[in-house]
């Protein structure tokens, strides 16, 4: 004798429960979603078009502020009389320092990036230790440990010769950028495959000429991309040199903000134009490294 099925309770029959029906999550119909999240969700979906207009709005309202009887315009009259002197005195000191500071940690990073991956191990655990100490210190830290520690001049016999602190600034922004320099040429030394090693080796090359003429070749792609990278960040890092007392940029904003009388409405425009600076020097720079990732990707 064949039993009749059992009806399916709350479709064929009446529930046997008072369980609430999971339904399915709807963010709008949400009672306890916060209205809070609304510009966000805005913000996230504007165009570049509406966030340029966005962004032009916030930098043209102070325009009709005023304070004191010193208007916006006022202040932007007196930014476009010190652009001259910002730039060439300034801006180009920035480009100068991170230059030099560029060529001394990379030329100190690429010696111990070479020493990480000596078959000494002397040499690689020396190596080791300066880079992570170097690596993992702040910056700031690093300049006021060089400003402090190096003199103010050099005796040599009767000569005098004076240490500037620029040349203390470049000392101190070179050493961060030489240990992750460095992290940047061991990397890349070992991400070359060991069939390129055996092949040399049974070529009778020696370690020296196979590092300089097999390996250090193919390195030389995959460490650009990052090296002009950390050239972009040393940029940015060089206001730092202004807390210093280095003539820089930022702090040749301040002395021409001090010089025209300190009206809060100069900070806006003087600072904004140095923004600029950094962002016109530093962007085709970042752009220009995505398009050498590209270029140089490792494709398996």
């Amino acid at each position: 004798m064949i039993r009749p099925a059992r009806p399916i309770p709350g479709i064929e029959g009446p529930s046997r429960t008072d369980l609430p029906v999971l339904h399915r999550y709807a963010l709008d119909r949400d009672p306890h979603r916060p209205a809070t999240l609304r510009f966000s969700r805005w913000l996230t979906s504007a165009s570049p078009a509406w966030m340029a207009m966005l962004l032009g709005v916030v930098l043209l309202a102070p325009l009709t502020g005023r304070a004191a009887g010193y208007t916006y315009t006022a202040a932007f009259d007196a930014l476009v009389r010190w652009i001259p002197f910002l730039v060439t005195s300034g801006f180009f000191f920035n480009v100068l320092i991170s230059v030099l500071a560029m060529l001394v940690g990379t030329t100190l990073g690429a010696a111990l990036g070479l020493g990480q991956v000596s078959q000494q191990a002397g040499i690689r655990g020396a190596s080791w230790f300066i880079t992570q100490t170097f690596r993992n210190s702040p910056w700031l830290v690093l300049l006021f440990v060089v400003m402090l520690a190096f003199p103010f001049e050099v005796r040599i016999g009767d000569t005098i010769v004076p240490v500037p602190d620029w040349t203390k600034a470049v000392i101190g922004l070179s050493l961060p950028i030489m240990a992750n320099i460095s992290e940047i040429v061991r990397g890349a030394v070992q991400s070359i495959p060991a069939t390129q090693w055996e092949a040399s080796e049974s070529l009778a090359f020696t370690r020296r000429q196979t590092m300089w003429m097999v390996i250090l070749p193919q390195c030389l792609k995959r460490m650009i991309p990052p090296w002009m990278n950390w050239y972009a960040i040393l940029t940015m890092a060089t206001p730092l040199c202004s807390i210093l007392g280095v003539e820089e940029v930022v702090n040749l904003s301040r002395q021409a903000i001090e010089s025209e009388d300190n009206h809060p409405e100069l900070l806006v425009p003087f600072y904004t134009f140095v923004l600029l600076l950094f962002f016109v020097y530093c962007y085709p720079i970042a752009r220009f490294t995505i398009y050498l990732e590209r270029k140089f990707a490792v494709k398996l």
